[in-house]
C-alpha cells in the first residue's frame, strides 16, 4: 500500500499543478484578455501621466505620433517612452547653429535612425518622420504631416519596399508628386536606394521587385538631378552577417552600417 501511495504521488502532483496553474498565470483566453487591457492600461496612465509633464512642443510632438504611429508602433513607443529609452521617434531639440535635416522611410530607415544621429552628433539636427512611411500611396497622403512647418535643408528620402507590388509607372508617377511636393520646402533631396529583399520562406517578400523599382527611381531622381544613396549595393556585400535570416530588417551591426552610410551620403550633400 505504501509503496502504491508514492507511485502514485507524482500522478497526483501533475493533476494538482494542472489543475492549479501558477499564481498570476491566465486560466482562459479572457482572462489572459482581462490581463493584457489591464496592462495597457497601466501603460497608458505612466504614458499620459508622463506627456502632460512634458513642454508645449514636446505634447505637440506626441501628439503628432499618437495620430501618425498606428496600431504596430505606437504601443511600442509608449512602453519606450515611460522607460525612459531612447527611440527613433525621440523629440529633437534643435541647435539653431546645425543644418536640419529629415530622414523618411520604412521600418529599415527607422532601425537606422539612431545610427545616423550618433555619426552626425554635433554637426546636424536629425529628425525622422513620424512613422513607418510604407509606400508611396501613403506619403502622398501623409507628407504634409511629415514635413511640418520647419524649414529643412535636406531631406533623405526611400520608398520601395512597400511599394513592391506597385505597377512600376505608378509608382513612378507617385514619386514624381512626392519630389514636387518636398521641393517645395527648398530642402536638398537624397534619394535612397531600397535594401535587398531575400526570397522569404512565407513568401511575402521576393528578391526581383526591389532591383527593378531602384531601377525605376533611379531613372526619375536623374532626370531631377537628386542625389541616390545607394544603400542596396552598399549592404549587399555584408547580408550574410548584417541581414535577419529570411527577413527584410538587419540586426544592430547592419543598422549601424547603414546609418553610418546614410550620414556620409547626407554630409557628402551639405558639404
Amino acid at each position: 500500500m505504501r509503496l502504491l501511495f508514492f507511485l502514485a504521488l507524482p500522478t497526483l502532483l501533475l493533476a494538482q499543478t494542472s489543475s492549479n496553474p501558477p499564481k498570476g498565470e491566465p486560466t482562459n483566453a479572457a482572462e489572459a484578455a482581462a490581463q493584457k487591457a489591464k496592462a495597457e492600461a497601466v501603460v497608458e496612465e505612466k504614458y499620459q501621466a508622463l506627456v502632460a509633464k512634458l513642454p508645449p512642443d514636446q505634447q505637440a510632438w506626441e501628439r503628432v505620433l499618437q495620430d501618425q504611429l498606428g496600431g504596430f508602433y505606437l504601443p511600442i513607443h509608449k512602453k519606450e517612452k515611460i522607460a525612459g529609452r531612447s527611440s527613433a521617434w525621440d523629440f529633437v531639440q534643435d541647435d539653431p547653429k546645425l543644418p536640419r535635416v529629415l530622414l523618411i522611410g520604412d521600418s529599415v530607415s527607422r532601425g537606422y535612425t539612431q545610427a545616423v544621429r550618433k555619426s552626425l552628433s554635433d554637426q546636424m539636427n536629425v529628425h525622422r518622420a513620424p512613422a513607418n512611411c510604407g509606400p508611396t500611396a501613403s506619403g502622398l497622403k501623409n507628407i504634409d504631416v511629415w514635413l511640418g512647418d520647419g524649414k529643412w535643408d535636406l531631406i533623405h528620402f526611400n520608398f520601395g519596399i512597400h511599394d513592391r507590388n506597385t505597377p512600376i509607372a505608378d509608382y513612378q508617377q507617385r514619386l514624381e508628386q512626392l519630389i514636387e511636393r518636398m521641393q517645395k520646402t527648398g530642402a536638398k533631396l537624397v534619394w535612397a536606394s531600397s535594401t535587398p529583399c531575400p526570397d522569404t520562406k512565407d513568401g511575402k517578400y521576393k528578391a526581383a521587385p526591389i532591383p527593378e523599382r531602384n531601377t525605376a527611381a533611379a531613372d526619375i531622381m536623374k532626370k531631377h538631378g537628386i542625389a541616390i544613396d545607394d544603400l542596396f549595393t552598399a549592404i549587399t556585400p555584408h547580408l550574410a552577417t548584417m541581414q535577419n535570416p529570411d527577413d527584410v530588417h538587419f540586426n544592430a551591426q547592419g543598422y549601424d552600417f547603414l546609418g553610418q552610410t546614410v550620414a556620409k551620403a547626407i554630409s557628402e550633400a551639405l558639404k
